[in-house]
């Protein structure tokens, strides 16, 4: 399916970039800022979150910029939720056109998360001036040769997200409750991801179990270089990979199994 993938994405790739240019017209329809809410939200977001959890519940991590440390988190991570969250309902909003023309049906959550990943790369630019304009002269980001090894996280980043939304389209054709639990499910995984916390508040029983969330490996290879300055561990080289290509090989194999079933349940 990878090779038909990679072929169907040249073939369709002007239907793709229409779908993507469609995403943003809707999202953005009747709105007087624009695409620029696509700068503006996080940095709004991020303005919120950092008032709550450093001012008023007083979070902090030693020897590091908390800032940083939490923007970091709610990027990737919000980035995940979004895209696995719209890509889970895409085959199925999309059925008017299954049922019309022929598609390769993977299009409609691979745009999606596409989508979501142009407005990701945009939310990088007021991240990029928090982690160079922030912080006290101890604990202030340094750009050091590090931060070319951050695509490899985001790409592995995106083949995980592909992946769990080819499994959660798959599963919304045929069991429709899942838009629902899905919300519930992301709640419990922001809190079993090291977002506004440090993981060695944990016990380290616990921090064994919290290292196996593939989230925390894309976040914390990302800390890593900018937070510390240092090259992230083998273990974190690995386990990005890792949870990249398996979610997205076996995303492949789920979706192409049952596509042809889609027509008779949507």
């Amino acid at each position: 399916m990878i090779k038909a993938i990679i072929n169907n994405f040249k073939k369709y790739s002007f239907l793709m970039s229409q779908m993507i240019m469609r995403d943003f017209k809707v999202k953005y329809k009747r709105s007087v800022l624009g695409v620029v809410w696509s700068l503006l939200y996080p940095v709004l977001m991020m303005a919120v979150m950092a008032l709550v959890f450093s001012n008023m519940f007083k979070f902090k991590v030693e020897g590091v910029n908390y800032l940083v440390y939490l923007m970091i988190g709610l990027v990737i991570f919000n980035y995940f939720n979004e895209a696995s969250t719209t890509a889970m309902s895409s085959v199925i909003t999309n059925f008017s056109l299954i049922n019309k023309v022929y598609i390769p049906k993977y299009i409609f959550p691979l745009s999606k998360c596409l989508f979501v990943g142009i407005n990701f790369l945009l939310t990088l630019i007021p991240l990029l001036i928090i982690i160079v304009f922030t912080g006290t002269p101890e604990t202030r980001c340094i750009i050091n040769i590090y931060y070319l090894l951050i695509p490899i996280a985001f790409v592995c980043m995106f083949l995980f997200t592909v992946g769990i939304g080819f499994i959660l389209s798959t599963i919304a054709v045929f069991f429709r409750d899942i838009l629902y639990i899905y919300g519930i499910i992301m709640t419990i995984w922001t809190y079993f991801t090291p977002i506004f916390y440090d993981l060695s508040i944990l016990p380290v029983k616990l921090q064994a179990l919290f290292k196996l969330n593939p989230l925390y490996q894309f976040i914390n290879f990302v800390r890593t270089i900018v937070l510390y300055n240092q090259l992230p561990s083998f273990g974190n080289f690995l386990g990005c990979i890792f949870y990249g290509v398996f979610a997205f090989l076996i995303g492949c194999i789920v979706f192409k199994k049952n596509q042809d079933k889609f027509i008779y349940y949507i």
